[in-house]
């Protein structure tokens, strides 16, 4: 599995600021409605139903949020490049900028966390990291995390 199969070029923002996670959420649904013809009310409940067991922000400036859908069959990906980095509730206490969220059917199973441990393998390379800060344009930034080769595990 590669970050290609999970993202689609029309599903990478780049925002300017945002006030909070819940208008951040919003934001998901919004591009998650329109890249992939998803509810946006649905995502956003999802998202808030999942963070609600405890914040996805995984240190370093990066979020991870996801949800599992009964609505969908697919895994879907968004991906956003904040230019003022949110209070997110991280585990290390510090602001994000660069959130990858997954959307995965609700029976997903094994190929939702395979999908969630690719997203953190890759958000995790400090390289793609700082590439990823380095640009405004969402194209770029589609070409960064698709080109991305992380490390696999090994089965």
């Amino acid at each position: 599995m590669d970050l290609s199969k999970l993202l689609i070029p029309g599903a990478v923002r780049v925002l300017g600021q945002l006030t909070s996670k819940k208008r951040l959420f919003q934001e998901l649904g919004e591009v998650a409605s329109a890249a992939y013809g998803l509810s946006s009310a649905l995502v956003v409940d999802g998202l808030q139903e999942r963070e609600s067991l405890g914040p996805t922000g995984v240190g370093n400036g990066i979020a991870l949020p996801h949800a599992r859908l009964e609505e969908i069959d697919k895994i879907f990906g968004i991906f956003m490049r904040l230019e003022k980095p949110l209070d997110y509730e991280s585990v290390d206490r510090q602001p994000v900028d660069l959130i990858f969220c997954l959307l995965a059917p609700k029976d997903s199973g094994v190929e939702h966390l395979k999908a969630l441990a690719l997203v953190s393998r890759t958000m995790r390379d400090p390289g793609i990291c700082g590439k990823l800060r380095a640009n405004s344009d969402a194209a770029t930034l589609y070409a960064v995390l698709t080109e991305a080769r992380s490390p696999q595990v090994a089965a």
